[in-house]
């Protein structure tokens, strides 16, 4: 079987800004995009991007999840990285045009269509490493995906580093390429030295993301987790669940959480810890690595919280449950 996300639909929705304005919306062959090699993206790394899904229902409906929330979230990440601002009428009309073009591709449940909206910028400038690309390229790309726990769900193990960030602070917030590679090399160094399978960066003894998902501790009733500042992504997914959980009389609180909390509540036997994403929804943590030793999280495996709400979420998004927040959107 083919890896996450390394199947593509052989066309794209196109848009680029020419300094000016945006143009007509095109569909393209997906690899039909030309750069030249002193484009401003190749070497100051202006870019951003999405990861949202489409779902079959039984109906046989397209429905996608939360693309409101991802097309606002472009615009700000492309503001923060002083991008040409996108249109959000004319992002939704090309997420839309596209998937209901591959609608008969979008996989049955568990699977679902990723679809991956980035935006880079294009001018051929290398004088320009202090000023903003004054041209981009906006495109929407597909991946048919399948479960992404085709074999089973494996708690993690995350390395705690206290040490490091993911990325500069004043970047958290915004999804770009360079966040995820500045956080590469500790993944790759962590899981050479322990093992681990992600990093849990801690800044200074503050627990804030992990370098491709937002960190989730559950103590009983109660969600702990960082509260929204402009040092991690403002995760989409992380909202969902958040959401949920309150409509199931959870407490959820969004503040500082030291790691000598994490450790001191982990340590209970019923607590359970996760991560939050696009593509796994939630993922069990199942052992934390902190200075040479290991914690186990509870029980060591996944926990019934953990469980029930990814099922709960994966049911909003599967139309097995009414969608009372108007998360979905029929194509």
């Amino acid at each position: 079987m083919a890896a996450f996300g390394s199947v593509f639909m052989p066309e794209m929705a196109l848009t680029t800004f020419d300094g000016n304005g945006w143009s007509a919306t095109e569909i393209v062959d997906a690899d039909a995009i030309s750069l030249h090699p002193g484009a401003h993206v190749l070497h100051y790394a202006s870019t951003c991007f999405e990861g949202l899904k489409a779902f079959r229902h039984d109906d046989g409906s397209i429905n996608i999840f939360r693309m409101d929330a991802n097309i606002a979230r472009m615009i700000q990440s492309s503001r923060l990285l002083s991008l040409p601002e996108p249109s959000a009428q004319q992002l939704e009309e090309m997420i839309i045009s596209i998937v209901k073009r591959f609608a008969a591709d979008v996989p049955e449940p568990p699977g679902s269509m990723y679809i991956r909206p980035t935006h880079i910028g294009t001018e051929p400038a290398i004088g320009k490493a202090a000023n903003p690309s004054l041209t981009s390229m906006l495109y929407v790309l597909l991946s048919p995906v399948g479960d992404y726990f085709s074999g089973g769900i494996r708690p993690l193990r995350l390395l705690l580093e206290q040490n490091g960030s993911r990325c500069a602070a004043h970047m958290g917030m915004i999804k770009s390429g360079g966040n995820y590679a500045s956080a590469l090399q500790p993944i790759l160094t962590a899981r050479k030295a322990v093992n681990a399978d992600q990093v849990l960066f801690c800044p200074d003894g503050d627990v804030q993301e992990t370098g491709a998902a937002n960190f989730l501790l559950i103590d009983g009733n109660e969600i702990i987790t960082k509260a929204l500042d402009s040092t991690f992504l403002h995760g989409i997914t992380r909202n969902s669940i958040l959401t949920l959980a309150r409509d199931m009389g959870m407490t959820v609180s969004e503040r500082n959480l030291s790691v000598d909390e994490l450790l001191e509540r982990a340590s209970k036997p019923h607590s359970e810890a996760a991560l939050s994403g696009t593509a796994a929804v939630l993922t069990p943590v199942g052992t934390l690595i902190e200075d040479g030793k290991e914690y186990q999280v509870g029980s060591g495996e996944q926990g019934p919280t953990t469980e029930k709400l990814r099922a709960a979420l994966n049911a909003v998004q599967w139309g097995k449950t009414p969608d009372t927040h108007d998360w979905l959107t029929r194509v």
